[in-house]
């Protein structure tokens, strides 16, 4: 056994075949190139330094800023500041779970096993955002509603979002069969994507607690602009270090994926 084989494409048909093998279409054929394992290992042994070191200056700069420099809020004065980790988790719970769910759909439909390796290194990273984000919120919601939790629309759907990380964590690693395991994790991955528009759109459409959005696309945010900027750097170097976090994961276990092939291909050599 070859230890690259767990990563090969099919082999082209030979010239003895009567009829040529259809070759994939033409966006099929740039998704494998990108997602080469060799390649991506290459790429990423460039990038991931350099998106870490990236996303600690910006969320240092962030940090730095939003809480010695920015302004308190005239209501809720200095507990504002912890929007500077609550609202960048929040989004990036959100952002990371989307993610979480193109990975799958790229695992159904190719059938890539770098997808899916990418899809079971998201989960734990994106549980952690989710769970900052849930601990964040309740350590601001004490001061401002009097209570560390309340069954909120808001609060209650991302901390379903949290437990469809954590099972999503848990389902890939339920099965003796890896694919068994991937095949699963990826359904309920693209199942619990009707949660997202629940979490975005939970404030609009019920009576909750929770503040609607003060930045959105369709108009100017209503938050003032020395706060608005360090809550943007720190958005960016939170993003940039979700990135960096799941390149470094994606990388170490297609590794370990080789590793381990090699080891068998050893140990069937000797046998």
């Amino acid at each position: 056994m070859d230890a690259s084989a767990t990563f090969s494409t099919p082999p082209a048909a030979s010239s003895a075949d009567p009829v040529p093998a259809t070759p994939p279409p033409r966006g099929g054929r740039n998704l494998h190139r990108f997602a080469n394992p060799g390649q991506f290992l290459r790429l990423t042994g460039r990038l991931v330094p350099w998106l870490s070191v990236v996303a600690i200056a910006l969320t240092g700069v962030g940090f730095v800023w939003g809480l010695c420099f920015a302004p308190a809020d005239w209501q809720q004065g200095d507990t504002v500041r912890i929007m500077y980790v609550h609202v960048p988790a929040a989004w990036m719970a959100s952002a990371g779970y989307a993610s979480l769910a193109l990975a799958s759909l790229a695992s159904i439909i190719w059938r890539h096993p770098l997808a899916d390796l990418a899809a079971v290194e998201i989960g734990p990273v994106g549980a952690a955002y989710t769970a900052l984000c849930l601990v964040s919120g309740s350590l601001w919601g004490k001061p401002t509603w009097g209570a560390w939790w309340v069954w909120d629309a808001r609060l209650t759907s991302v901390l379903v979002l949290f437990f469809l990380y954590l099972g999503h964590i848990a389902l890939v690693r339920a099965f003796d069969d890896p694919t068994r395991g991937y095949r699963a994790g990826a359904i309920l991955a693209l199942v619990g994507v009707v949660n997202l528009p629940i979490i975005k759109f939970s404030v609009n459409w019920w009576n909750t607690l929770h503040q609607p959005a003060t930045i959105t696309l369709t108009g100017a945010p209503t938050m003032y602009v020395g706060m608005l900027w360090p809550l943007l750097i720190c958005s960016l170097g939170f993003t940039i270090g979700f990135a960096a976090l799941v390149l470094a994961r994606t990388r170490a276990a297609v590794m370990e994926r080789r590793i381990r092939a090699l080891l068998m291909a050893r140990a069937q050599e000797a046998a």
